[in-house]
């Protein structure tokens, strides 16, 4: 029999009419621990609507980005043949990987998404002024997933503006601090 104290994480364990052990479980962390962020693309671009999609990589590939090699500068996704591709992205050669003379570090990588999703994407990349950026890429239960997102371009004084905004916030913070000091 077991039996539960106020939702902690401390179970007693009875057989026969006496106390056999005190077991501590601990919480299963979830985390999710982000490998690269593409920091430009929230001030290039009004964010829409975001996705998350698996990708597939090799082996030596997967190693590399969980070393932390990865850059998202300048990549976006993109479709051919009813797929959805992350094209530009750099992932460098693994350096235990042995000779892969033929690598290419920004090849197209295939994303993994259901069908009807794909089909949604491509229907709103033709729309004029819609494209796909790649946001971050991250671990999640043991997988390499990709956050992207359905975007429009910000025009040169929507970036000022959202610069203003963040200056405006900024000072705001500081006032209120120098009027309530901790």
């Amino acid at each position: 029999m077991h039996s539960d104290i106020n939702n902690s994480f401390i179970y007693l364990v009875v057989k026969r009419d006496f106390i056999s052990a005190l077991v501590w479980k601990q919480p299963h962390k979830q985390y999710m621990k982000i490998f690269a962020k593409n920091r430009r693309a929230r001030y290039d671009y009004d964010i829409l609507k975001k996705y998350e999609a698996g990708i597939v990589l090799k082996g030596y590939e997967v190693k590399s980005i969980k070393t932390g090699h990865i850059s998202l500068k300048e990549s976006y996704v993109t479709a051919l043949g009813g797929e959805l591709f992350l094209t530009n992205a750099t992932i460098p050669l693994y350096k235990f990987a042995g000779d892969k003379s033929a690598y290419d570090a920004t090849a197209p990588r295939k994303l993994l998404l259901h069908k009807k999703e794909i089909a949604y994407l491509i229907g709103k990349l033709k729309t004029k002024g819609l494209t796909l950026v790649p946001l971050s890429m991250y671990n999640k239960k043991g997988m390499i997933k990709l956050l992207f997102a359905l975007a429009k371009g910000k025009r040169k004084y929507d970036k000022r503006q959202t610069i203003k905004e963040r200056e405006d916030k900024i000072q705001t913070q500081r006032y209120l601090k120098g009027l309530f000091p901790n």
